[in-house]
């Protein structure tokens, strides 16, 4: 029979017959020490387990009940649960955090901590993390803990250094991207783009700015999918193609191809333009249509224009096709540009570029020019600024 004192058994009989606790919180902060336990006899019925999760955490009877139904929590006394809380205690974790990994990992209650975990404190430790490294990534992602240190853990954070050449670079991403080691399909993903040809220095980037690539189970088939459209494994582009296709959902990707036909796009032009350059999916479809307005119905320009140039898209309205814009309308309007001329060409160079093809080598009209680009760029400077306050 568990021992309730008059204030927690009110507690704990409100829980059970409210029909629908109001708190969106899967927890409450109620006023119990977060280290009390209140009981330790044994017990063959689930309702001990619930009621350590309740007493101990502060969970509500139904988030409880509702932990140890999903997940595999078992144990029939305090003495198991306790010692796992005295271990990461006793490691720097503070209570709210503890509290944290419970409700992502509540396994770690009925785990050995000094075989299930421990090992993996040492093996980080070894490479250079330090002990509040160790807290950061297991207090965000306690599931890093899951897999296996032999099978998952050691053989990715070997293909992950050997990229990135660095031990503080590859804990700094065990921490950024803790997904990376807890899921077993991440080292064979790895390796398939290896052995396509992907270069150290793609995998790399990959590895710092989209590591959410190596989660999908379906690199394999976008491997072929993307060699048939003759994207090469050994460039960027490959790697660029290949984070649109696992990073945007067929319904997205449908949606932006839809964007793109309402500009006057045909398949064979959408198709081209992504070969040409893959960044054009990224781009959100408030983006696209913004930019295609400006260019066909402000400017008077064609859309196919980019469809041809696609990198276009990947440029800033504001900071960049605006300011420019205007100089070259500029320019035609005074027959200083020929009117066959490339659209295009003026928006994908380079600052310093621009500056000198478009302004400073057209003498007689370079101050009035550079006035005109100017004020566009601090208009567009100033409406960042209001943004940010």
């Amino acid at each position: 029979m568990f021992k309730f004192n008059r204030r927690t058994l009110i507690y704990y009989i409100k829980g059970l017959t409210s029909p629908q606790s109001p708190n969106p919180n899967p927890f409450q902060h109620s006023s119990l020490p977060f280290s009390l336990h209140f009981c330790t006899k044994t017990s063959d019925s689930p309702s001990f387990v619930v009621s350590y999760l309740i007493h101990n955490f502060g969970f509500t009877p139904q988030f409880a009940s509702k932990l140890f139904s999903s997940y595999n929590v078992r144990f029939n006394t305090a003495q198991k649960p306790d010692s796992v809380l005295s271990f990461f205690r006793s490691h720097g974790f503070s209570d709210s955090q503890l509290c944290h990994m419970i409700i992502k990992a509540p396994w770690l209650l009925s785990c050995d901590p000094s075989k299930r975990v421990l090992p993996k404190f040492q093996f980080f430790l070894s490479k250079g993390a330090s002990n509040s490294d160790i807290v950061n990534l297991v207090s965000k992602s306690p599931l890093v803990l899951a897999g296996s240190l032999e099978n998952v853990l050691v053989p990715t954070y070997e293909l992950v250094y050997r990229f990135l050449q660095s031990h503080h670079d590859t804990i700094a991403c065990v921490i950024r991207n803790s997904h990376l080691f807890r899921q077993s399909n991440v080292s064979s993903n790895i390796r398939l783009l290896i052995e396509n040809g992907v270069t150290d220095s793609n995998m790399a980037r990959l590895l710092r700015d989209w590591s959410q690539v190596f989660r999908t189970s379906d690199i394999p088939m976008l491997v072929e999918e993307l060699k048939d459209l003759r994207f090469n494994p050994s460039k960027a582009s490959f790697v660029i193609a290949l984070l649109a296709k696992t990073t945007i959902n067929k319904t997205l990707w449908k949606e932006k191809v839809d964007t793109f036909k309402k500009w006057g796009w045909s398949d064979e032009d959408i198709g081209e333009a992504f070969r040409k350059d893959p960044h054009c999916m990224l781009a959100s479809i408030d983006k696209i249509n913004l930019l295609m307005n400006f260019w066909v119905n402000q400017l008077g320009w064609d859309a196919m224009a980019i469809a041809k140039v696609p990198r276009v898209i990947s440029c800033s309205l504001q900071k960049t096709i605006i300011p420019r814009a205007s100089v070259v309308q500029y320019l035609l309007k005074k027959g200083l540009r020929k009117k066959n001329a490339s659209l295009t060409t003026p928006f994908v160079m380079t600052d310093k570029s621009f500056l000198n093809t478009y302004i400073i080598r057209f003498k007689e009209e370079s101050s009035y020019l550079l006035k005109l680009y100017e004020e566009k760029l601090n208009l567009a400077h100033t409406r960042d600024k209001i943004g940010m306050s």
